[in-house]
């Protein structure tokens, strides 16, 4: 069984914020350790999903958990395609609202001491030049326009570049593939799928891929999910997590039923990783990842592999 971490943390929310241009107002949780300084921030971007709740501000549990526990403050936003919100379908860019989720992450940054003062004591506490942010799913594809991905929108073809300079670590886990790898219904139905450039996306990043998550709705090509890495230039890591379909073992919430691959240990295996990639992001001088590298790469029995270019 995996340890429990005795470490303690708070949890406030919702903080709920007006945004132009948005359906209704952003709403914010944030948890963070109870004690300590000089806190990085990171934000967790939620997917699509079937579920009410899981993609929104209350999912994510395990990994929101595991990473404030270990020192870092997370934010989560629900984005306008969180089914909790229940927005009318025929609205404009519905159901994924692609185009304002990496909005919602830039006006966290732009808005961060005023949301960290919404939290009793914590402000004082946070180092706000430290932030990074992960993304699952369509998280990941948000994670990825934030990186430099640009999007063709698809109702008027005009380019939309959301690239967040401000970020000092971004993490893309089973993000959308190249749109050559959509079957053709994918292609209809969310067209903004057919129209994404990882050519542009030159800012670091560790793309996170199952080796078993292929889903025949999306793309039957396997590691479909790993085209971020090998499409895009620049620095780029690549953590393939074996036997990993595409809720990696249960990130999105404790006993989920939407989890097709439930496995505590492999939860636990992927936040290691990206607390190891984090690390290393946020200190040069910080050997985490080098160090998770040689611990899993031609080791028999290894949970996954790394590489970098």
């Amino acid at each position: 069984m995996t340890k429990i971490s005795e470490t303690a943390v708070i949890s406030y929310g919702p903080i709920v914020m007006p945004v132009t241009d948005r359906h209704v107002d952003l709403q914010i949780k944030v948890t963070a350790p109870a004690i300590g300084a000089n806190l990085p921030v990171l934000i967790i971007s939620h997917g699509h999903g079937r579920s009410n709740f899981l993609s929104s501000m209350y999912g994510y549990g395990p990994m929101v958990d595991f990473f404030s526990k270990n020192g870092f403050v997370v934010i989560q936003p629900t984005h306008q395609n969180s089914k909790s919100l229940a927005l009318d379908t025929s609205l404009p860019e519905a159901p994924l609202f692609w185009s304002s989720r990496p909005k919602d992450i830039s006006f966290i940054i732009d808005n961060l001491n005023q949301i960290l003062s919404k939290v009793p004591g914590l402000n004082a506490r946070v180092n706000k030049e430290q932030i990074s942010v992960v993304g699952h799913s369509m998280g990941g594809h948000t994670v990825g326009m934030l990186a430099g991905m640009q999007v063709i929108n698809p109702t008027d073809n005009k380019i939309v570049n959301a690239a967040e300079n401000r970020l000092k670590a971004c993490v893309m886990i089973g993000a959308p593939g190249a749109p050559a790898g959509l079957v053709q219904s994918a292609k209809e139905h969310y067209p903004v799928l057919n129209n994404l450039d990882f050519s542009t996306m030159d800012q670091p990043v560790l793309v996170v891929n199952g080796d078993k998550d292929i889903n025949p709705n999306f793309s039957e090509v396997d590691n479909w999910r790993a085209d971020g890495y090998f499409l895009s230039p620049g620095q780029k890591s690549l953590l393939t997590v074996y036997g990993a379909e595409h809720i990696f073992g249960g990130i999105s919430g404790y006993d989920s039923n939407e989890t097709t691959d439930e496995s505590p240990e492999r939860v636990e295996f992927v936040n290691q990783c990206i607390l190891a990639y984090l690390h290393s992001a946020l200190n040069p001088e910080d050997t985490s990842w080098a160090d998770k590298q040689k611990e899993l790469n031609d080791v028999s029995g290894a949970k996954g592999r790394i590489d970098n270019k």
